[in-house]
C-alpha cells in the first residue's frame, strides 16, 4: 500500500512463494510491479513468471516472455516445457511442436512432464478460440508423437510408469486403429510374454560392429576432446602395447572396479577378487589402472597389486588421464567377443559421436558387452557378474506392434535395464 519501492531481491523471494503455492493472481500483480520498476528481469524471475503464466489463461504471455529470454540466453528445457504444456492444454499443437523442435535443436533434453503433456494433449482440428493459428492435423500430431518414441529408442531413454501409462492411453484412444496395451515382461530368451513376438537381439552384426569401431576410433579416440584427458604420446604408447599383446577377452577399468567397495582400504582386494574370477574363467584379461595404484598404500597393497599383474596384462596411465578412451580402444580393438568391466555409463563419449545411428550402436554395443559386478562382494566370496541379456532393452516396433521398456522403480542403477515392458498390438 505504501508508495515506496521494494528491492528486487525481496520481490523475487515473494514471487517464489507465490508461484510455489499457486497464487497466480498475485503473481500477475507482482509482474506489473516488477515490469514497472525494473528495466529487465533476470533468469530467476523470468523462469517463475513463465511457469505461473503457463498455468493460466494468460499463457500466451509466457510465450512472449520465452521469446524475450531467448535474446539473452538459451531457456532451460523446463522453461520450454512449461509453455509447451500450456500450448497443448489450450489446443495449440502447432505452437507446442514448434517449441519442441526448438528445444531439441538447442541440444536440450525434454523433461518427462513435457512428453507426458504432449501424449495427453488432443490435437483440435477446429479453429482454436478464434485464433488464426494453423491447427495441426490429427495424423501430423500422431506422426510427431511416434517420433518421440524413436527419440527414446535412439537415446536409450526409459519412460517411467506414469508416462508409459499416458502412451498406452494415447494408443488405445486412436480412432479406428484398434490398439491394445498390456503390461508384461520378456522371457530369458527374449520373447514378449504377452504377444509372443521376438525382441531385437543385443548382438551387433559384423557390419554394425565395424562401423561402430571405425566411428569410435575416429570420433572418440582420435577426437579433439581426448587429449584434454591424456597425451598423444601416452595414447600411442598404449596402442603399441595393445598391438604386442594377444586379443583380450575382458578389459577391466581398474579404478572404477576398485571403487565398488565402500572401504577405501580394500580397493586392491576388490580389484584382485574381480581379476581372479575372470582368470578362473580362463579369460585373457587387461587391467587399466593409474600409476598411483603402484605406490604401496593401505588402499593399494603391494602384494595384491603384484598378484593382479601376474594374473592379467596391466597398463597404468598417468594419474591425470581419463581411462575411458583406453578402455574403449582396447575393447573394440580386441573384437566383438571382448567385454569390459565398469560401472560407468560413458554418456560423455556418446555425445562425441556425430549421428543418431552411431550413438544407438554405441549404446547397443555397451549393453551387450558391459559386465557389472553383481551386488556387494564380502571378503573371501567369489565375484558374480550380472548376466548380459540376449535381447535388446530398447523401444522397438514392427509396425503393428510396439514394445516399450519402462521404469517401474525409482532406484534403478544407471547400468541396469528395466525388466518391465509395455506391449502394444494392433488388431487388423
Amino acid at each position: 500500500m505504501e508508495t515506496g519501492t521494494l528491492s528486487y531481491e525481496l520481490l523475487l523471494r515473494y514471487l517464489t512463494l507465490c508461484v510455489r503455492d499457486g497464487h497466480d493472481a498475485e503473481v500477475f500483480d507482482i509482474y506489473g510491479i516488477m515490469r514497472g520498476s525494473f528495466s529487465s528481469l533476470e533468469t530467476g524471475a523470468s523462469t517463475l513468471f513463465i511457469k505461473s503464466f503457463s498455468r493460466t489463461a494468460r499463457w500466451r504471455e509466457a510465450l512472449s516472455l520465452l521469446q524475450e529470454v531467448k535474446k539473452v540466453f538459451t531457456p532451460s528445457s523446463r522453461n520450454y516445457g512449461d509453455v509447451i504444456a500450456a500450448a497443448v492444454f489450450h489446443g495449440d499443437t502447432t505452437t507446442a511442436w514448434a517449441l519442441y523442435d526448438e528445444l531439441i535443436e538447442e541440444g536440450l533434453s525434454p523433461h518427462v512432464e513435457t512428453w507426458d503433456a504432449l501424449f495427453r494433449g488432443k490435437s483440435k482440428t477446429k479453429e482454436v478460440e478464434g485464433l488464426e493459428a494453423k491447427v495441426m492435423s490429427q495424423s501430423e500430431h500422431q506422426e510427431r508423437l511416434l517420433g518421440i518414441l524413436l527419440y527414446m529408442r535412439d537415446n536409450q531413454i526409459y519412460p517411467h510408469y506414469s508416462l508409459a501409462s499416458s502412451i498406452k492411453t494415447w494408443f488405445e484412444s486412436l480412432p479406428g486403429q484398434k490398439w491394445t496395451g498390456h503390461w508384461t515382461s520378456a522371457t530369458p530368451t527374449g520373447l514378449c510374454r504377452c504377444c509372443g513376438s521376438e525382441l531385437e537381439s543385443i548382438q551387433l552384426t559384423a557390419e554394425e560392429y565395424q562401423q561402430l569401431k571405425d566411428r569410435v576410433m575416429t570420433d572418440i579416440i582420435q577426437g579433439q576432446d581426448v587429449f584434454n584427458k591424456t597425451t598423444p604420446q601416452e595414447l600411442e604408447c598404449f596402442k603399441a602395447f595393445v598391438k604386442r599383446k594377444p586379443a583380450f577377452d575382458v578389459v577391466v577399468d581398474g579404478l572404477n572396479v576398485a571403487n565398488i567397495t565402500k572401504d577405501k582400504g580394500k580397493q586392491s582386494v576388490m580389484l584382485l577378487a574381480v581379476v581372479s574370477e575372470l582368470e578362473r574363467q580362463g579369460l585373457t584379461v587387461l587391467v587399466l589402472g593409474r600409476k598411483h595404484m603402484l605406490k604401496p598404500s593401505r588402499s593399494w597393497e603391494r602384494h595384491n597389486m603384484k598378484l593382479i599383474q601376474e594374473k592379467a596384462h596391466c597398463f597404468f596411465t598417468d594419474n591425470i588421464s581419463e581411462d575411458d578412451p583406453f578402455l574403449l580402444y582396447a575393447t573394440l580393438h580386441s573384437g566383438n567377443h571382448c567385454r569390459f568391466v565398469s560401472r560407468d555409463l560413458m554418456r560423455d563419449h556418446k555425445a562425441c559421436l556425430p549421428d543418431r545411428a552411431t550413438r544407438r550402436l554405441f549404446f547397443k554395443w555397451q549393453r551387450g558387452h558391459q559386465l557389472v559386478v553383481d551386488g556387494h562382494v564380502a571378503a573371501g566370496n567369489r565375484v558374480r557378474f550380472q548376466s548380459i541379456l540376449s535381447y535388446d532393452t530398447i523401444v522397438q516396433t514392427s509396425g503393428d506392434s510396439y514394445h516399450i521398456p519402462y521404469d517401474d522403480t525409482e532406484d534403478r542403477s544407471t547400468y541396469e535395464v528395466p525388466q518391465r515392458w509395455l506391449c502394444l498390438t494392433q488388431k487388423h
